[in-house]
């Protein structure tokens, strides 16, 4: 004999956001369990390796802005070699500052004498 099976729910079509897959209970009655839509992992904005960032989970947007977005370097915008090749630029570029006052510095005292 087989078994009829109602939505729990209101919406009574098969759209995107009403998906179901069959579960059997342990008092061996098949039920409808309805299935949250499948998230995608956030793609890299640098132009050196566009795809899929690694280290962030593949969750839907709201899960993932309280739990990891906050934590990744750039908030998740690109990929790890980009972000380290930022940061020794910045470092580089400061340097070069140091490194020009410095050669202002003793060209005055080479005036002075």
């Amino acid at each position: 004999m087989i078994q009829h099976l109602t939505y729990h729910w209101r919406l009574s079509y098969n759209t995107a956001s009403n998906k179901t897959r069959l579960s059997r209970t342990p008092g061996n009655r098949i039920v409808y369990l309805y299935t949250k839509k499948v998230g995608k992992a956030p793609k890299s904005t640098c132009g050196v390796f566009p795809g899929q960032l690694c280290g962030v989970c593949t969750v839907r947007l709201k899960v993932l802005m309280t739990s990891k977005m906050k934590k990744t370097c750039q908030q998740g915008l690109w990929c790890a070699k980009c972000v380290c090749d930022r940061i020794k630029r910045a470092l580089l570029s400061e340097e070069q500052k140091i490194v020009v006052k410095v050669l202002k510095a003793q060209a005055q005292s080479q005036k002075a004498k």
